[in-house]
C-alpha cells in the first residue's frame, strides 16, 4: 500500500498533469459505436447519476448504449462484463466495482475492447474518471477538526478501506489531517457499515454506540467513504436527543443528505459533494476522444464542492442544480 506522503505527492503531480482536452466537444463523435456500460447498481443516487450521465452522453454523441446493472452485487457486476465481451461492444465504461472486475478487464483488453473506468483505478483501464478523492479526504478532515474546534472523540464508520481504493484514499487522508490535532481521538474499534440498507444499519449501530458512550463522552461520528449511513446516524441522534452534542460528517453530498444538513439545528455539519452525472458524461467523452486518437492520461479528475454547515448545504444544493432550499 502506498504511504500517505506518496499519495499526496501523486495527487499533486496528477493534478498538475490534467489532460488538455484538445478535441472540441462539438467535434466529438461515437457515431456507429456500440458502448457497453456496466454499473454496479442503480439504487444509490451516485451510482444512478453516473450511469445516467454516461448513457445520455454516449447517445448524444451518436453511440448506441448496451447497459448491464449489477444490482449492487460486486460479483454480478463483474460477471456482467462477460455479457459485454461476448456481445463484441466497441468499448466499455465500467462504473465502480471491487477487485472482481480486474480479470474481466484483462479479458477485454486481450480481446481488443478498451475499458474506461469510473471511480475504479485499474491497470487495464485506458482512463479512470473520478472525483479528486485526495482533496475530498483532506478537506473533510479539516472541516471535521474545525467543527470540533480541535478536540473531541470521534467514532468512525469505515468498512471499505481495504476493498475499495477510493475509500482508502478518502479515509486515510482524513486520518492524516487529524494527526495534526492531538486533542482529537478516533475511537477503536471502527464501525463497519453495510451497503445494503445502509441508513437503517447505521441507525442501529449508532444506537448501540450511544449506549456505550453517554452524553459528554462522544463528540462526533464520521462516515469515511460515503454518506448514506449518515442518514441513519442522524436519525439515531434525534431519536435519543443526542443531536445537540454529537456532530456528523461524511462524504458524497447527494441531494438527500444536503437537505438534512440544511435543516435548522442539524447535527450533520460537514460534507464534500461530488458531481456523479458530470463524471459519467466526461467518461463518455473520453471514450470519444480515444476513438479520435487523442492522448488520454490515466486519470481524469472532476471538481468537488466542500459543504460547511447549514449555509454551505443550501448553497451547494443550488450550485449542483438540485433546486433551492429555504
Amino acid at each position: 500500500m502506498k504511504t500517505i506522503a506518496s499519495m499526496l505527492a501523486g495527487a499533486t503531480a496528477l493534478s498538475l498533469a490534467l489532460p488538455a482536452l484538445a478535441q472540441d466537444d462539438a467535434e466529438l463523435s461515437l457515431d456507429g459505436k456500440r458502448i457497453g456500460i456496466a454499473v454496479v447498481g442503480t439504487q444509490h443516487f451516485w451510482d444512478r447519476e453516473a450511469f445516467n450521465g454516461a448513457s445520455s452522453r454516449v447517445e448524444e454523441l451518436g453511440g448506441e448504449v448496451m447497459a448491464v446493472d449489477g444490482g449492487r452485487d460486486n460479483q454480478v457486476h463483474a460477471d456482467n462484463h462477460d455479457i459485454l465481451l461476448n456481445a463484441g461492444v466497441d468499448a466499455v465504461i465500467s462504473i465502480l466495482g471491487d477487485g472482481a472486475v480486474e480479470p474481466k478487464f484483462a479479458a477485454m483488453r486481450e480481446a481488443g475492447i478498451p475499458v474506461f473506468t469510473v471511480d475504479h483505478p485499474s491497470e487495464h483501464s485506458v482512463n479512470n474518471t473520478t472525483s479528486d478523492n485526495y482533496y475530498m479526504g483532506t478537506t473533510i478532515g479539516r472541516l471535521t477538526a474545525d467543527a470540533l474546534e480541535g478536540e473531541g472523540r470521534i467514532a468512525l464508520f469505515n468498512a471499505f478501506e481495504n476493498s475499495l481504493r477510493i475509500c482508502a484514499i478518502r479515509t486515510q487522508l482524513w486520518k492524516y489531517v487529524l494527526q495534526d490535532y492531538p486533542n482529537i481521538e478516533i475511537l477503536e474499534p471502527e464501525l463497519a457499515e453495510a451497503y445494503a440498507n445502509a441508513p437503517e444499519d447505521a441507525r442501529r449501530q449508532t444506537l448501540d454506540l450511544l449506549s456505550q458512550y453517554p452524553e459528554g463522552e462522544l463528540d462526533a461520528i464520521h462516515v469515511g467513504c460515503w454518506d448514506q449511513p449518515a442518514i441513519g446516524v442522524v436519525q439515531a441522534l434525534e431519536e435519543t436527543g443526542r443531536d445537540d452534542d454529537v456532530l456528523v460528517t461524511a462524504l458524497d453530498g447527494g441531494p438527500d443528505t444536503l437537505e438534512i444538513m440544511a435543516e435548522e439545528g442539524s447535527p450533520f455539519v460537514a460534507n464534500v459533494a461530488q458531481q456523479p452525472n458530470l463524471i459519467g458524461q466526461i467518461s463518455a467523452e473520453n471514450v470519444a476522444r480515444y476513438f479520435a486518437d487523442e492522448e488520454l492520461l490515466p486519470q481524469t479528475y472532476v471538481d468537488v464542492v466542500p459543504v460547511d454547515g447549514r449555509e454551505g448545504a443550501v448553497e451547494a444544493y443550488e450550485e449542483l442544480g438540485y433546486g433551492t432550499l429555504n
